[in-house]
């Protein structure tokens, strides 16, 4: 069993980033395989809405231009996908938004079986507010491509601004950790 996880925040050991681990730990007490993917900060670019997808039907965007494609076969290879965003204005950052776009729309031109049946988890990080508008836009995802979810003891999101303040969250590490294993045990009923 495998997840790759996927660090939306251009702080590649921010609040967001910590917060993966805290799940990931858990997932590797259970033995199962991870692999984060610094997402955040990388030249991506959204849809384009040109439909190539739909032409070509091979699990592939049309575009050369960025990484993506090699992000869309990390995800077709894993058993589940952990997406991990900060909070920005409300909302996903522009790499998880580019990700969550493509991703979904490729996996639909070729019929939807992309992404059916993984388990996919939300880990969100905010200073304040706007972090259930964020949780929400992955999980719409993860429902609309027919991925599993996870529930946890709170939303999986941590109030943290500095890099580490995370850490002080006991509330939120204890989410975090709640969601590492129930993440395991629902891999292990599905694969």
């Amino acid at each position: 069993m495998k997840i790759v996880a996927f660090n939306g925040s251009p702080r590649s050991n921010g609040n967001t980033a910590q917060s993966i681990q805290i799940v990931l730990a858990e997932l590797h007490k259970e033995g199962i395989e991870t692999e984060v993917i610094q997402l955040g900060g990388r030249k991506v670019f959204g849809c384009l809405a040109c439909n190539r997808c739909w032409e070509t039907q091979n699990n592939r965007c049309i575009r050369q231009d960025d990484e993506i494609n090699s992000f869309i076969a990390k995800i077709q290879e894993a058993d589940g996908v952990i997406i991990g965003s900060p909070t920005y204005f409300s909302n996903v950052s522009t790499e998880v938004k580019a990700l969550i776009d493509r991703c979904g729309y490729v996996s639909k031109a070729n019929g939807g079986t992309l992404l059916r049946g993984k388990v996919g988890a939300a880990v969100v990080s905010v200073r304040r507010a706007g972090a259930t508008f964020t949780y929400s836009a992955i999980n719409f995802f993860f429902g609309i491509a027919e991925m599993i979810i996870p529930g946890s003891s709170y939303w999986n999101m941590t109030l943290a601004l500095e890099p580490g303040d995370v850490q002080q969250d006991e509330e939120g590490k204890e989410t975090f950790r709640t969601l590492g294993r129930n993440m395991a045990k629902l891999l292990k009923q599905t694969v």
